[in-house]
């Protein structure tokens, strides 16, 4: 029995590693395609920000940032709540089909969660809305901290086959195994917040393979 145990908490770890492994690399202000709200600078203060990297891709990335005071005006999700949140793109193909890593901040208590959001033959929100998202189930969560004003964070996450870690300033805040519908998303990387406003400081990606065109209102200038 022990000899079991041990056997699976070995397959566990190796699938779930306590440190990052996967390369990512830093990218260019000219290789982020900005498709909702506005990056002025290196600076979100848009209620509402979301973009990808046009040459990254999708199975890593990391965001590190700087905390600016939370933003008096917000903005509702089409489901009517107000989060207040940031986090990461994986598998981006597009609005209707990817893996959301988000760092929720709103009260009681923070918290880093996954959701997988596939509509297949749909590609824009006014096709898909709030359609398609599974919750994925953490099998480990670790504690998260408060982001608060003047503060600098780092959010990290790796896909390795179908099994999912994040980490909050290199510390493993989330782990488990996406649904066999992630399998089939391929897109690049990139990052959504949600009535935040903060610095990027360093946004990186596992490497692409080759330019994606930028399907989106602007380019981001960061």
């Amino acid at each position: 029995m022990r000899r079991l145990l041990l056997l699976a908490l070995a397959a566990c770890s190796s699938k779930h590693p306590t440190a990052p492994t996967a390369k990512v690399v830093a990218v260019a202000p000219d290789q982020m395609c900005v498709t909702h709200g506005v990056v002025q600078g290196s600076v979100v203060s848009d209620p509402e920000v979301r973009a990808v990297s046009t040459t990254s891709g999708g199975d890593a990335a990391s965001l590190t940032f700087k905390m600016h005071d939370w933003p008096t005006e917000t903005k509702a999700l089409r489901s009517g709540d107000v989060r207040h949140q940031l986090g990461l793109k994986l598998r981006a193909a597009d609005g209707c089909n990817l893996v959301y890593v988000m760092w929720r901040l709103d009260p009681p208590k923070p918290s880093v969660e996954v959701q997988v959001k596939s509509n297949p033959g749909a590609a824009t929100n006014d096709e898909c809305g709030t359609s398609g998202y599974t919750r994925v189930k953490p099998d480990h969560r670790g504690k998260i901290p408060y982001a608060s004003p003047g503060e600098q964070h780092t959010l990290q996450a790796q896909i390795d086959g179908d099994a999912l870690t994040a980490w909050v300033d290199g510390a493993v805040a989330w782990t488990g195994e996406l649904p066999a519908i992630a399998r089939d998303l391929k897109g690049p990387a990139g990052i959504r917040s949600d009535n935040l406003a903060y610095e990027i400081v360093t946004f990186a990606a596992s490497p692409g393979h080759g330019q994606i065109p930028c399907k989106s209102q602007q380019q981001a200038t960061r």
